[in-house]
């Protein structure tokens, strides 16, 4: 199953929103042809990563932007731009032993910067601010690795988180915007945003207009807008950047059926249940790539997607050489495995708040944290002893 952890947009079921008279779109399944908001009313509804990498650059054709808010975003500057050549030549020269660097890392990528080993709480509240801004100027998900205690301390995530906020204060010129979009979660329990197209200053343009929905809850969608609170916003487009159904969201709406034709509705009625993020028990010969229970959502994707393509090979080979037909998970290996990815979990502050690590972003799925925390390698090494042993956990016949 090459199905991929985002993959299904997530369309949440507003009342009315067939009937809204203009075009509607969403930012996981876009127009393949050119779209065009010059001279209108457009309505966005989601601030998190779409949202995010969208509203700036609908921001500079509409007329109007109207920002529907539910939870603000910490977002990061990603300084995107063109590679210095003598890097890239650096790089390149030795592109092999760059690759394999990159999987001993524990988020399967590097950078110039690596983590800091130190604690936030260690140092002088001048220096914990020189580290943040040193990161904040090279941009994307290095500020996290700013401290090596800002994702398992709550005390040193939150000095992060303040610094952020401190940015969004400097970059927003209204103080009561800045306040509805500065986030009150800890940073990096749902997923770090990174932006290259100046998403804070968007909203000091005087045509954008941020609502923040827990204070005026989007009611219904009418033919001629959105209505919020007790107001309706007149619109000529909507774009719901809502994101996904994450992870097992295609899987669930596919008809696979293990022993005794259990479907996988049922099977993982309770979360996505699996050994190794790669079998089920009871799913016989089904293998997934990159889904819950593996360390894809935190990884470089291509790295994690490589590392089980060559497992999945490597296992299918091995059961043709001893003349195998089936490999299934137990139940044993993947009650343990579950319990494994919880307990990781639980050691970090991912579990302070709901996400789409967790399920929460669809009604009705269960709250259960997907995706394993511990670092690629320490994932990758363990699959490869599974492997050595004869693939332990596993049932073959």
């Amino acid at each position: 199953m090459a199905t991929g952890p985002l993959s299904t947009p997530n369309t949440p079921a507003f009342d009315g929103l067939e009937n809204f008279a203009g075009p509607t779109f969403h930012t996981a399944d876009w127009p393949h042809e050119s779209v065009d908001f010059s001279g209108q009313r457009v309505g966005v509804i989601g601030t998190g990563s779409s949202g995010v990498q969208i509203i700036p650059m609908i921001a500079r054709q509409a007329r109007e932007l109207t920002v529907f808010q539910r939870t603000a975003a910490y977002v990061v500057p990603a300084h995107n731009g063109p590679l210095d050549a003598a890097f890239e030549a650096r790089i390149k020269s030795d592109y092999r032993g760059f690759r394999e660097r990159n999987r001993r890392m524990r988020v399967g990528f590097g950078s110039e910067l690596p983590p800091n080993m130190v604690s936030a709480l260690a140092v002088s509240a001048e220096e914990r601010d020189a580290r943040f801004e040193e990161r904040w100027q090279i941009g994307g998900f290095a500020f996290l690795g700013a401290f090596y205690d800002i994702m398992v301390d709550e005390r040193a995530n939150a000095f992060a988180a303040e610094f952020v906020r401190g940015k969004i204060r400097a970059t927003v010129h209204d103080p009561e915007t800045a306040l509805r979009l500065s986030p009150r979660q800890t940073i990096g329990c749902k997923r770090l945003c990174v932006d290259s197209s100046g998403y804070y200053e968007t909203f000091n343009q005087p045509h954008v207009r941020l609502v923040d929905v827990n204070d005026q809850p989007i009611k219904r969608i009418t033919p001629r807008g959105v209505v919020a609170g007790g107001r309706e916003y007149a619109l000529d487009a909507l774009v719901l950047a809502t994101g996904f159904d994450a992870v097992t969201g295609t899987l669930m709406r596919l008809a696979l059926k293990g022993r005794g034709g259990l479907p996988i509705q049922d099977k993982w009625r309770v979360g996505p249940l699996n050994y190794l993020g790669l079998m089920t028990a009871g799913f016989p010969n089904l293998f997934n790539i990159a889904g819950a229970g593996s360390t894809s959502a935190f990884t470089s994707v291509i790295v994690s997607i490589e590392h089980h393509i060559d497992w999945i090979s490597d296992c299918i080979a091995w059961l043709d050489a001893h003349d195998l037909k089936t490999i299934e998970a137990t139940k044993e290996a993947e009650a343990a495995w579950m319990e494994y990815v919880q307990v990781m979990a639980r050691q970090t502050v991912f579990l302070t708040c709901n996400s789409w690590y967790l399920g929460a972003n669809i009604p009705g799925k269960a709250r259960l944290f997907m995706p394993l925390t511990g670092g690629f390698p320490a994932y990758a090494e363990r699959c490869a002893q599974v492997a050595a042993g004869g693939y332990e956990g596993f049932r073959l016949a």
